[in-house]
């Protein structure tokens, strides 16, 4: 019998994955950057991410959310993910990681 994955391990490896999708435009990864504003994971196991970008005319929009959303399918143990695009709070560069502030000079 295959073990089942706890919410917190697929949240575990939710985050880990966030971190492979990049802006093409900025090379900090979208979790870093702050943009991930809400991971929600149900009882079975499907994925809603609320997340914003770093301007809302961004021209990579449709690329970066699908990128979110086949890499959290690719989990195993996602069943779905959902991918939100949300603006409030607007995001501003004290949202980044210490790493992320010091990777784009910031610090």
């Amino acid at each position: 019998m295959k073990e089942v994955m706890t919410k917190f391990e697929i949240e575990e490896k939710i985050v880990a994955m966030l971190k492979t999708v990049y802006d093409p435009e900025i090379p900090v990864d979208v979790y870093n950057l702050g943009l991930i504003y809400k991971i929600d994971v149900s009882d079975d196991h499907e994925v809603a991410v609320d997340m914003t970008l770093t301007a809302p005319n961004c021209p990579a929009a449709e690329f970066i959310m699908e990128d979110v959303r086949q890499k959290l399918e690719s989990i195993e143990g996602v069943k779905n993910a959902t991918v939100n695009l949300v603006f409030e709070p607007e995001w501003d560069k004290d949202m980044m990681s210490e790493e992320a502030k010091l990777e784009l000079g910031f610090l």
